[in-house]
C-alpha cells in the first residue's frame, strides 16, 4: 500500500503526460486547409503595393517619403535587421521552454524552410525585374521590401504555430512584422508600396508552405509509437 502511495505521483504524471501528448498530436498533424478567403489579406496588401507604386510627383508614396524627410531626416536604426527574425526565434524559444507548438520539430522546420525559399525566391525575382531605386538613392532593389517580406513570413509562422494556444499571438506576431515595415520607411530604405508588397509576399509564402505540406516527416515513428 505504501509502495502504491509512493508511486501514485509518478503514475499520475505519466497519465497527464500521455494525455497531453495525445492532445498535442491531434493538434500537431492536422494540415492547414486552403480556403479562398485566406487570400484576401495578401491580395489586398499586394494590390495596395502595386496601386501605390507611382513615381508621380504628387503620389502618396512620394508624400510619405517627403514627410519622413521633413520630420525625421536623420533617423536611423538597425532594429529592423533583427526584428524581422524575432517571430521565428520566439516560436522555437517557446517550444524549447515547454510550450508546445502546433507542429512537431521536423515538420515545423520543413514548413519554415519551404516558406523561406518561396518568399526569398519571389522577392529576389521581383527586385531584379523591377529594378526600382530606393528612396535614399542607394541601390535599385527597393521593390518589394525583403525585410518586410521576411518579417511577415516569420509572423505567419509564429501565428500558425501558437494561435491554438494563445488567441492574441497573431496580433503580437503581426505587430512585430508591421513595426519592421514602418522602420524600413523611417530608415528611408523603402517606399510604402515596397513595404505593402513585401508584407503580402511574406504572408502568402508561409501560408503556401502550410497548405502544401504533407506532414510526412516522422510519420513512420508516429505510427510505430501509436502501435506500441
Amino acid at each position: 500500500m505504501k509502495m502504491l502511495l509512493l508511486l501514485l505521483p509518478f503514475i499520475s504524471l505519466t497519465y497527464l503526460t500521455n494525455a497531453q501528448s495525445a492532445d498535442s498530436a491531434a493538434l500537431q498533424y492536422k494540415p492547414l486547409r486552403f480556403t479562398g478567403r485566406q487570400l484576401l489579406i495578401p491580395a489586398t496588401l499586394m494590390a495596395g503595393g502595386i496601386l501605390l507604386n507611382s513615381n508621380a510627383p504628387g503620389s502618396f508614396k512620394k508624400f510619405v517619403v517627403d514627410t519622413r524627410n521633413n520630420k525625421m531626416p536623420h533617423f536611423r536604426t538597425h532594429a529592423d535587421d533583427y526584428l524581422q527574425y524575432a517571430p521565428i526565434a520566439l516560436a522555437y524559444g517557446l517550444d524549447a521552454a515547454g510550450v508546445k507548438s502546433r507542429t512537431d520539430l521536423a515538420n515545423r522546420t520543413a514548413i519554415l524552410l519551404k516558406g523561406e525559399l518561396i518568399m526569398t525566391g519571389t522577392v529576389c525575382l521581383l527586385k531584379n525585374r523591377i529594378d526600382q531605386r530606393r528612396p535614399d538613392g542607394v541601390g535599385y532593389d527597393a521593390f518589394p521590401s525583403g525585410h518586410t517580406a521576411q518579417a511577415f513570413a516569420a509572423a505567419t509562422f509564429l501565428a500558425e504555430e501558437y494561435k491554438h494556444r494563445f488567441k492574441w499571438m497573431p496580433y503580437a506576431a503581426y505587430s512585430i512584422a508591421g513595426s519592421v515595415g514602418a522602420l524600413r520607411i523611417a530608415n528611408n530604405r523603402h517606399y510604402i508600396s515596397d513595404v505593402l508588397m513585401g508584407a503580402g509576399i511574406g504572408f502568402l509564402s508561409m501560408k503556401v508552405a502550410y497548405w502544401t505540406h504533407g506532414y510526412m516527416w516522422g510519420r513512420k515513428k508516429r505510427i510505430n509509437t501509436a502501435i506500441l
